[in-house]
């Protein structure tokens, strides 16, 4: 194996892409609480913005409600200002230092667009994993233009950079499918 080539760093990068893909689809909204719909979201605080955990404490007590405990009284309102503006069509209702957020249902027309997001989100991950497939084949090609490899070796490192890039478009569309089921489910 060649210090240039090193199927790890291609595989780290792959994964990079995987935990992007599986932050955004935590993000779109299904119809049921999820403290990941609004930790992304950032609040204007203390004269600079912070992510929303950072101010409070987020909870999910029933299937369809979101507690968000904000830990500065003061803070309340922009944590509520937030949420509102989020275009995620969330209205918080304010008691004392908690917002308490209702989760619509979502209609059939709105569950397409969501399955369509998601697929969205899916295709660049599948796009950023083939970009670093191409790097890692470039590489394998320059070694052997450089003749730091022989003919065997890079076939051997191709197939080793394909069953990778194999495997994590395998996992993205499982997390597409896990997705688009939670998303369609009524």
């Amino acid at each position: 194996m060649n210090a240039e080539f090193d199927i790890s760093d291609l595989s780290r990068r792959m994964q990079g892409a995987v935990a992007t893909l599986k932050h955004e689809l935590g993000g779109l909204r299904t119809g049921r609480a999820s403290a990941s719909l609004v930790e992304p979201m950032v609040v204007e605080a203390y004269g600079q913005t912070m992510p929303i955990n950072q101010l409070a404490t987020i909870s999910v007590p029933e299937p369809r409600m979101l507690s968000v405990q904000v830990w500065d009284k003061a803070m309340v309102g922009a944590v509520d200002k937030a949420i509102r503006n989020s275009n995620l069509g969330l209205s918080p209702t304010v008691e004392g230092q908690v917002l308490r957020i209702r989760i619509p249902e979502l209609n059939e027309q709105r569950r397409k667009e969501m399955a369509k997001v998601a697929h969205k989100y899916a295709e660049e991950a599948r796009i950023a994993v083939r970009h670093v497939r191409r790097d890692g084949l470039d590489i394998v090609k320059k070694l052997l233009k450089d003749k730091s490899i022989s003919e065997d070796d890079e076939k051997r490192h191709e197939s080793e950079v394909q069953k990778v890039t194999d495997r994590f478009i395998g996992e993205i569309d499982s997390a597409l499918n896990t997705k688009e089921t939670e998303i369609m489910q009524v």
